[in-house]
Parts: C-alpha cells; sequence; structure tokens
C-alpha cells in the first residue's frame, strides 16, 4: 500500500480524488471545514496540521483495494486525469486599486491566496466564488467575469477564476479556524503576498500585475 510520511495539499487532493468524493463529503469523514480542502488544491505544498495527518492516514488505511490504487496512480507524476473531476472557484475581488485576499493558517504555516471554494456537482462556478467569498470575509461582490480555467500543475484538479466587483462590506475574517486574516491589498502590491509565479497569468493580466 502507498505510504505517505508527510501529507501536503497535494497528496490529500489526490485522496480525495481516489475516493472520488465531493469536498463537502471528504471534509466530512475527516472533520474539517469543506474550505480547508478547497486550500489544499489552491495550494497543493501546504502541509496540514498533526490531527489532519493521522486523519489522512487511517482513511488511506481502510480504504478498499481499488480506493489505494486509483490513489497509488493519483500520486505518480501527473498524468493521470482522474482528478480533473475536482473543480474550485477562485475570485479576484477588485475595489479600485485593492485586491482581497485571505491568509490561510494549515499547517502552522500562513500564506496568503484569493478567497476559493470547491464546486460541488450541478453548482455554477459563479455561485461559488460568490458564497464562499461572503462566508470567509463578509465581502459582497459579483461577478463581472470569467478570467478562465486551468488544470493545477500540482494537483490536475480544474482551477476556475472569475473577476469579481465589489460591492459591500469591510473584509474580517469570519473564519478564524482556517484563516489568520482577511485584508485588501494594494494590487501593484500583490506579488509581495503571493509570488507571481503562483498565479494563473490572465489574473496578473486582468489586474495589470507584471510577472
Amino acid at each position: 500500500m502507498e505510504v505517505i510520511d508527510t501529507w501536503t495539499g497535494r497528496t490529500a487532493s489526490q485522496l480525495q480524488a481516489a475516493h472520488r468524493m465531493s469536498g463537502e463529503a471528504f471534509a466530512r469523514r475527516l472533520g474539517v471545514a469543506p474550505r480547508t480542502v478547497a486550500s489544499w488544491h489552491a495550494n497543493p505544498d501546504v502541509v496540514p496540521v498533526n490531527e489532519i495527518q493521522s486523519a489522512l492516514d487511517t482513511l488511506l488505511e481502510k480504504a478498499l483495494p481499488p480506493v489505494r490504487l486509483r490513489f497509488a496512480r493519483l500520486a505518480q507524476p501527473p498524468g493521470d486525469t482522474t482528478a480533473q473531476a475536482l473543480r474550485v472557484a477562485i475570485a479576484v475581488v477588485l475595489r479600485g486599486a485593492e485586491v482581497l485576499l485571505v491568509q490561510r493558517r494549515d499547517g502552522g504555516d500562513l500564506y496568503w491566496q484569493f478567497p476559493a471554494g470547491v464546486v460541488k456537482p450541478g453548482a455554477e462556478v459563479a455561485a461559488v466564488a460568490v458564497r464562499e467569498t461572503r462566508a470567509e470575509t463578509g465581502v459582497h461582490c459579483t461577478v463581472r467575469e470569467s478570467l478562465g480555467s486551468r488544470l493545477h500543475p500540482a494537483t490536475g484538479v480544474q482551477a476556475n477564476y472569475v473577476l469579481c466587483e465589489y460591492l459591500m462590506g469591510e473584509a474580517s475574517n469570519l473564519d478564524p479556524a482556517e484563516n489568520a486574516e482577511a485584508a485588501f491589498v494594494p494590487v501593484a502590491s500583490l506579488t509581495r503576498f503571493i509570488p507571481a509565479d503562483r498565479i494563473y497569468r490572465p489574473v496578473l493580466d486582468a489586474l495589470g500585475v507584471a510577472a
């Protein structure tokens, strides 16, 4: 059986794909918030805390042989398309010359990202982006346009990016269990928070940020 010394967002997402579970079902099985699962897709290098490491170990150990086989294949270098069924909506919310970010604290490390949420079967990307932004930060927004989608280079998860227009609300950390902070930051300073090579190029282009 495949043995994972240290689980990351990448391998956790692969285990979800192997189980063919929605983000919500996978979160329930592990006893974590759905946004935690979404953060693993958006940030594959994050290391979950020890309690979640143990829960992932147990889930893999109890998996049926077909699930273990799918996981072993997904853990190989990119090429398998099984994980493509998983989709994440990523909201790029603009307020004048500022963009909305949340600071995750998974695995004891702090890192910034755009608000994101798992798109369950039958759900609309735009609706998920708006809902998750409001749930995490209290900010109300509306989708202006799609910025495209890509298979995440590390996980193979379908990441859908939408440019959103700010409507109302101040950025607040409404999910302190998952986030350390929520804030609007200057667009001109975006790459000080998220390295340019981790940002989808059409997002940089839409914001007018040089790579």
